[in-house]
């Protein structure tokens, strides 16, 4: 393994992303790291921060098959998944796929489709498979869930039960630009549209070998105890109904390893788990709130600088 290959591809890929999008790295990494852990993520903000748009840009990133889904109330589950047709010329059944047989998923506005529709993506997002008419169909290889919603918006909308929040790896939010950095932005977009003009930068194989790569990020012993003392925590937290599960723990597992990758090391750091401990945990707690709860988002800053940080040669 060589973690500067790592390095490498995320300055690549962000560069890229950095054309169209201004200001956001951190989520941008953070997206992209979610992607070579092998996990989903939903982009919770209000409208008009780019979340969509960063979707695109990453899609059109990675030399991939790329579909959209845009979530409305008469949004049926088989939209999603697709079924099975009668087909006259062939006198027999045939499947018509859903977009769900892609590589990138874009679930635009995931919460206006009521609960039985949101559940279509369950399967497909945790166990990699779609089931329709009891025959089983792999989506694609890989296969990535970029959902969107807007957490301030109730007309119409349906919150996803605590089940499908737990499925996604990462709960990411865009913000505000600055001044600066909306300047820039109408700058850039003064005669052009830079999404129409962006190229691939990496393909699927690359994709493939990053992964293999970061799943053999070493994390020391201490690094893991000190990630199950963090979980733990959000468990007995007052306040707290329920907190960060052993699916959550594992989240959080690929996560900083692919992290470390990203940045070029073979080995986790705390620094790690403390970059990607809010968007991998916060999630995962339920309070009683809904959306974008500051709530959980403070408990685990608390948590993470009330817990002891490790201090150890983290590379053996």
């Amino acid at each position: 393994m060589s973690a500067d290959n790592g390095k490498r591809l995320a300055d690549r890929v962000l560069e890229n992303i950095a054309q169209v999008i201004i200001g956001k790295e951190r989520t941008a990494r953070l997206l992209l790291t979610a992607l070579v852990a092998d996990g989903h993520v939903l982009l919770e903000d209000v409208p008009g921060t780019g979340k969509t748009k960063l979707a695109k840009t990453l899609a059109k990133s990675l030399s991939a098959q790329f579909s959209r889904i845009q979530f409305t109330p008469d949004l049926l589950p088989s939209d999603i998944t697709g079924l099975n047709v009668f087909d006259r010329q062939k006198n027999e059944f045939v499947l018509r796929e859903g977009p769900v047989f892609t590589n990138i998923l874009l679930a635009d506005e995931i919460n206006r489709a009521t609960p039985r529709t949101q559940a279509g993506l369950l399967e497909c997002m945790e166990e990699r498979q779609v089931t329709i008419d009891g025959v089983s169909y792999q989506p694609g290889d890989p296969f990535f869930v970029i959902a969107t919603q807007n957490p301030i918006e109730n007309a119409g909308t349906f919150p996803l039960p605590e089940a499908q929040m737990d499925r996604f790896m990462m709960r990411l939010s865009m913000g505000l630009p600055d001044h600066e950095e909306e300047l820039a932005i109408l700058e850039r977009y003064l005669e052009r549209e830079p999404l129409s003009e962006l190229q691939s930068v990496f393909t699927l194989k690359d994709l493939k070998s990053a992964r293999e790569d970061a799943v053999k990020v070493f994390v020391h012993p201490c690094v893991r105890e000190y990630m199950v003392d963090i979980v733990e925590a959000t468990r007995s937290s007052e306040g707290v109904e329920m907190g960060v599960s052993p699916r959550g723990s594992l989240a959080l597992l690929r996560c900083v390893k692919a992290y470390a990758y990203l940045l070029g090391r073979g080995y986790v750091i705390p620094d790690d788990i403390k970059a990607v401990a809010v968007p991998v945990l916060a999630h995962r707690i339920v309070t009683g709130g809904y959306g974008l709860d500051n709530k959980t988002t403070e408990l685990i800053e608390t948590i993470l600088s009330s817990t002891p940080t490790p201090t150890e040669d983290f590379s053996s």
